[in-house]
């Protein structure tokens, strides 16, 4: 039986031949490609951007609409044409592309980042 790691929420542990192994692999990988080397377009975008790219992300603020209502503080990456939403984990740090600093996700939310 399988195992859900507490960090980046990644399934482990299949016993040889279990089954549910080749969907939960997708998933993790989709999850790694999420959030490793983590780089935000934009975190204050309220709507969702009307012509995304494949492997865009973004961190939802709190006043987001549509399919982002709701979601404030997670990550929104562009996946096969679809939306995906990651919840970070205190300690990740994100690169804001557009203000060139990097933010750290504290229990409070997202920091005002450093310039780098």
């Amino acid at each position: 039986m399988a195992s859900t790691d507490p960090n980046l929420g990644l399934t482990y542990g299949w016993t040889l031949g279990e089954s549910g192994w080749h969907t939960s692999m997708d998933t993790n990988l989709k999850r790694l490609g999420a959030v490793v080397g983590l780089s935000v377009k934009d975190r204050d975008l309220t709507t969702p951007p009307a012509s995304p790219v494949d492997g865009d992300r973004y961190i939802i603020p709190a006043a987001a609409t549509g399919v982002w209502a709701g979601k404030t503080n997670q990550i929104a990456v562009r996946v096969a044409s679809a939306w995906e939403y990651y919840t970070p984990k205190v300690g990740w740090l994100c690169y804001v592309e557009d203000e060139a600093v990097l933010s750290a996700y504290k229990s409070a939310g997202w920091s005002a980042g450093i310039a780098i």
